[in-house]
């Protein structure tokens, strides 16, 4: 299993390891952000953690800055209530 919200909002940079989930879940599933949502929420709970506990001018490479990353999890919430756990937005159909 993968590593706790607790340990890597230590880590330096915080929340490295969640970010790194992402790239690997995407690169693995080709590109399918959908198939990835369970690590993009791992590195949200990690990300607010983070700013819990340093507070909201504190930075870090692996999290959206705070408003963003507010905003994210507002967006993310209100799809789950409508049932779609995929991503917020859709790609354009190529012709």
């Amino acid at each position: 299993m993968g590593t706790s919200v607790e340990e890597t909002v230590k880590q330096d940079p915080a929340c490295h390891s969640k970010a790194c989930a992402i790239q690997d879940c995407i690169q693995k599933n080709g590109y399918n952000e959908a198939k990835c949502q369970d690590q993009i929420d791992a590195l949200y709970a990690c990300c607010e953690l983070f700013y819990k506990r340093q507070g909201r001018d504190a930075r870090t490479v692996s999290c959206p800055k705070p408003n963003l990353l507010d905003l994210r999890i507002k967006q993310r919430k209100e799809e789950k209530e409508k049932g779609n756990n995929g991503p917020l937005y859709h790609e354009p159909k190529r012709r």
